[in-house]
This record gives C-alpha cells, sequence and structure tokens, in this order.
C-alpha cells in the first residue's frame, strides 16, 4: 500500500474525516505526485524537498490558481508529511517552515433580518416545494446549521418535547440545537405533508422524487429566494449561517453560547463572525459611556 493510500485511510478511519475532505486531499497529493513525476523523475514522496515544492507552488501560481487555493493545496502536503512524519516514515518535514501566500481578507456580508423575514415571508405556496424550501430557510437562520448538516438531518434527529433538533456535525460530533416555536410550527406542517411523500432512510429534506436532497440543490434554493429580495454579491447557505451568528452577537449573546451552536471546536472559528457586531458595541459604548460625546 501506497504512502498516500495509507494517508487517506487515516484520514477516513482515525481522524473521520468526511468523504468530501478527502477526496480534496486526494486529489491534491495525487496531482502533486503526477508534477513530482514529471518534473524530477521521483516516485517517492518521501524523498521530496522543499525546493521541489517551491517549482510546484510556482507552477500552480502561473496557471492563475488563487493563492486562497494554493494555501489549501499546501495545506493538503503539510498535513501528509506531518502524518509521514507521525509515523516515523520521515525526519523532517519539508514543509515544515514555509509560509502561506498572502490572501485578501474575504469580506461576507450577513443578511439582514429585514431580508431574511422577506424571503419567509413571501414563501406562501401550500405545495410541498415551498414548506420545504420554507423550512430549509427557517432552519438555516434560526440555527446557524451547515448545509452538510441540514442534508444529513432525519425525521428521528426532531424532539417536539424537549424542543430541540439532534445534528451530526464535523467529526460526526452530536449536538443538540434549540427549535424557535415558529420553526416547530413549520416542521409539524412540513412533516403533515411527508406523510403523502414516498421518502428512503429517514431523511427530513428530500426531493419531490422521495430521494435525500443534495448540496447543489440546497445551495440553489437560498441562492434562487434570496436574489430576490437582495443584492449582496453571496447569496448562499454559509450567508444564512453567518447571519445567524452575527444577529445572536448583535443582540448580545455571549460567544461561548453561539460557538457551541455552530459546533465549532474553538472561539478561534467563532470570532470570526464578531468583526459586524463590533460596530453595534461601538454604537452602545459612545451612546453609554460618561466621557463619551455621543458621536462615533
Amino acid at each position: 500500500m501506497g504512502s498516500i493510500q495509507k494517508f487517506i485511510d487515516y484520514l477516513t478511519l482515525e481522524k473521520k474525516y468526511s468523504i468530501h475532505t478527502v477526496k480534496a486531499y486526494q486529489k491534491d497529493l495525487t496531482s502533486f505526485k503526477e508534477f513530482m513525476f514529471h518534473e524530477f523523475d521521483v516516485e517517492d514522496l518521501k524523498a521530496v524537498n522543499y525546493n521541489q515544492i517551491r517549482n510546484w507552488i510556482v507552477q500552480l501560481v502561473e496557471q492563475n490558481i488563487t493563492n486562497r487555493t494554493i494555501n489549501r493545496k499546501i495545506s493538503s502536503l503539510k498535513s501528509f508529511y506531518k502524518f509521514l512524519q507521525k509515523t516515523k516514515q520521515i525526519e523532517v518535514n519539508p514543509l515544515a517552515k514555509h509560509k502561506a501566500l498572502k490572501v485578501p481578507k474575504k469580506v461576507q456580508v450577513p443578511f439582514t433580518a429585514s431580508e431574511v423575514n422577506e424571503v419567509i415571508n413571501t414563501i406562501t405556496n401550500n405545495d410541498f416545494e415551498s414548506k420545504r424550501d420554507k423550512l430549509i430557510v427557517e432552519l438555516f437562520y434560526s440555527t446557524g446549521i451547515r448545509r452538510s448538516e441540514l442534508i444529513n438531518i432525519k425525521i428521528s434527529d426532531i424532539n417536539f418535547d424537549d424542543k430541540t433538533i439532534k445534528i451530526l456535525g464535523k467529526r460526526n460530533k452530536e449536538r443538540f440545537v434549540p427549535l424557535l416555536d415558529s420553526v416547530q410550527s413549520s416542521l409539524k406542517d412540513y412533516l403533515n405533508n411527508l406523510e403523502n411523500t414516498s421518502t428512503k432512510d429517514n431523511f427530513l429534506f428530500i426531493t419531490n422524487k422521495g430521494a435525500k436532497i443534495y448540496e447543489t440543490l440546497v445551495y440553489r434554493i437560498i441562492n434562487s429566494y434570496f436574489s430576490n429580495v437582495s443584492s449582496k454579491l453571496k447569496k448562499s447557505p454559509h450567508i444564512l449561517r453567518h447571519s445567524f451568528a452575527t444577529h445572536l452577537l448583535n443582540e448580545g449573546a455571549d460567544l461561548n453560547s453561539v460557538k457551541e451552536l455552530l459546533g465549532h471546536s474553538s472561539l478561534a472559528s467563532t470570532q470570526v463572525y464578531t468583526h459586524n457586531s463590533l460596530e453595534v458595541l461601538k454604537k452602545v459604548y459612545n451612546q453609554a459611556h460618561p466621557r463619551s460625546n455621543k458621536k462615533l
């Protein structure tokens, strides 16, 4: 078994990474291996040095691949060499001192509460797809769950007595997210409609043919509805998650609580959502502090 396959098995079986993530690692490593063979006649990746890796990076830059994507590919490679080091197949990680390429900061503008409410209020049809789409928007905005988490919700994960829904997050970590009364109402309405639809494997969200809903369809649903009410450049499920976190923080929610709701493993991941709430904090500060001139 080759070193790449051993690494892939490690990611799959021990780290329990998602299929999508594992495939991305495998693709990056395979393309790197092909480059090393064609450019340097190197078949054993354990024998690669940093200068050879730099040639690979230069080629990626010349192909007009963004620095963000190149950094992701290098991250895959660095993880691979850390694995080789951990399993004592190499002594030194050739990427140990590599510095990531500079990338412009991504500014993700959340939807406003009025934009979200407008979308929810405009989905008024009583057909199956409309009820499903409305519930998807409500769940994203009221729970902050990821797209992959929404897709994998099963009907059995819903607990109306406790007013919670069980979410299977990254690394197969489970968390329980509270449900608003309005979302519970939409859930019950949708489930009543679902009784007349053929379902498979107990998944909550399905297509009109009864198959499990898929990522591109969820993206199209969000993008389509929000394109009617928002002029923001990016209109995706992640922006709804971003809106959920930002609006909670703006209303004074504790950062640790938002972290738990989002399913983040560290506060560092949650803190990316605080930049918008800082503006609100500035206003509160300037209005409340005795020495303030009441102006920003």
